[in-house]
């Protein structure tokens, strides 16, 4: 009984009872009352009542003194046609002109005023000469009895209704049960795929069908669970390169002592100097997990202020241009002659900005070329600065994961070739913070051009 599907099909039946009901018990009282008023008028037009009227408009041209035939009318076919329920009383009568004035009426509360709208449908038309000049409007007599035929035909009608009425329910029903069933299964398959999916199996999907609002639900399902499963496969990666980075100069750390311990290496400077270096890279490792993880959690501090980009690119580009020369690589830097102002953390800005020259002039050849450039983007209101190199590029299969924790174009993870790996991720989520994007485009063997965006200020 709990059931979403039954609880929807007696919904449907219930409504569909009382619908039913009710329109059962309107259309009877409105056929009864309108069969009854069709009796009546027929029965007028048997009497020959409206022949009366026609004929004493025809002779006299208007309707004054027809009082005289309405007041005590006397049918004009005889007694022998009239019906047993007439002999001994009339319907109330009302007459009105061609304008629904009423002229005349058995009814005192109808006397000079209009015929009301809800009887002007059920009134008779008195034509002459073709055109309407009056209606005549009968009410139901006290002692109005329908004959036993009359009766009849209207517990048919009253039967047929039930009937109608019964079969509208029965289909309620089914189309209930099969619309309520659909309804609920696709919800079925969601809650087993949900609790498969808090069971660890992360590889569950829904099938995508029936109503719009249905079908969006299972796309947000499934979105959801390829999402997670992404992230438990980012999250073992990544504790996997985690373990790794820090494995690599333990070990050294760790083997480099048991030699000095057992006497194989004398304990000298340069050895000791070697270990620290070891230290060095761990405490670089874990001070940029620290500072990713905060990135991510949104608890970096940020000291955002107005900031002018050219002079902060030009000490930067200076700062890089002495390693840049030993490695026999030339930097270009390209700036515009007007200021570009951003609201960034000065700092921060040129942390990321480091971080994609050292990755340039790590991948860049002797001989070859590091471009730094800054543009404004007036249609966006952003300010770009970009650092192209002439180095080999990055494969296009590549591109999705540049900015992935520990992500390497080098495969063998040579530490000797880069950094800890975390970089580029630290950059991304340093410039997203500042309301600006990151991204890259690169076409070996042409190099690559790495880009972020900043927040453009007026001056």
């Amino acid at each position: 009984m709990n059931r979403l599907w039954v609880r929807l099909a007696i919904g449907f039946i219930l409504v569909a009872l009382i619908t039913t009901g009710l329109v059962t018990i309107l259309v009877n009282r409105q056929a009864n009352t309108q069969f009854n008023i069709f009796i009546i008028n027929n029965e007028l037009v048997q009497l020959g009542i409206l022949d009366d009227l026609v004929s004493y408009f025809d002779a006299n041209g208007s309707w004054q003194g027809v009082e005289q035939i309405l007041s005590n009318p006397q049918p004009s076919r005889g007694p022998q046609q009239r019906r047993g329920m007439m002999m001994n009383t009339l319907p109330d009568l009302t007459l009105a002109d061609e304008n629904w004035h009423v002229i005349y009426s058995d009814r005192h509360d109808l006397a000079n005023r209009p015929l009301p709208i809800e009887e002007r449908g059920n009134a008779l038309s008195i034509m002459s000469e073709n055109r309407v000049v009056g209606y005549l409007s009968a009410g139901l007599p006290a002692a109005f009895q329908l004959t036993t035929v009359e009766q009849s035909f209207l517990d048919q009608l009253y039967r047929s209704l039930l009937q109608v009425g019964l079969l509208a329910s029965g289909l309620a029903l089914l189309l209930g049960i099969i619309i309520a069933r659909g309804l609920a299964a696709p919800l079925h398959r969601l809650a087993r795929a949900a609790r498969q999916i808090a069971q660890g199996k992360l590889d569950q999907r829904v099938s995508v069908h029936g109503a719009e609002e249905v079908a969006d639900l299972a796309h947000a399902f499934n979105d959801m669970a390829a999402s997670l499963q992404r992230n438990e496969t980012l999250r073992r990666n990544m504790v996997a390169d985690i373990a790794h980075e820090l494995r690599t100069p333990l070990t050294v750390i760790h083997g480099s002592l048991r030699a000095l311990l057992d006497d194989v290496y004398p304990m000298e400077k340069s050895e000791i100097a070697s270990l620290y270096d070891e230290t060095l890279t761990l405490n670089r490792l874990i001070n940029d997990l620290r500072e990713l993880a905060l990135a991510e959690a949104g608890q970096l501090t940020l000291h955002l202020d107005t900031i002018d980009l050219r002079p902060l690119l030009e000490s930067t580009a200076d700062f890089f241009k002495s390693a840049a020369d030993a490695q026999g690589v030339n930097v270009i830097l390209s700036l515009p002659e007007d200021d570009i102002l951003v609201k960034s953390d000065a700092d921060r800005v040129r942390q990321v900005l480091r971080n994609l020259l050292s990755n340039a002039l790590r991948h860049t050849p002797a001989n070859g070329e590091i471009r730094i450039q800054l543009e404004a983007q007036p249609g966006q209101k952003m300010a770009q600065i970009s650092v192209s190199d002439t180095g080999s590029g990055i494969p296009a299969e590549h591109l999705p994961y540049v900015f992935d924790r520990f992500w390497r174009a080098d495969k063998s993870r040579a530490r000797e070739r880069g950094g800890t790996g975390l970089g580029l991720a630290i950059a991304r989520q340093l410039v997203e913070a500042q309301g600006g994007q990151i991204g890259v485009d690169s076409t070996p063997p042409a190099g690559s051009r790495f880009w972020f965006t900043l927040p453009q200020t007026a001056g």
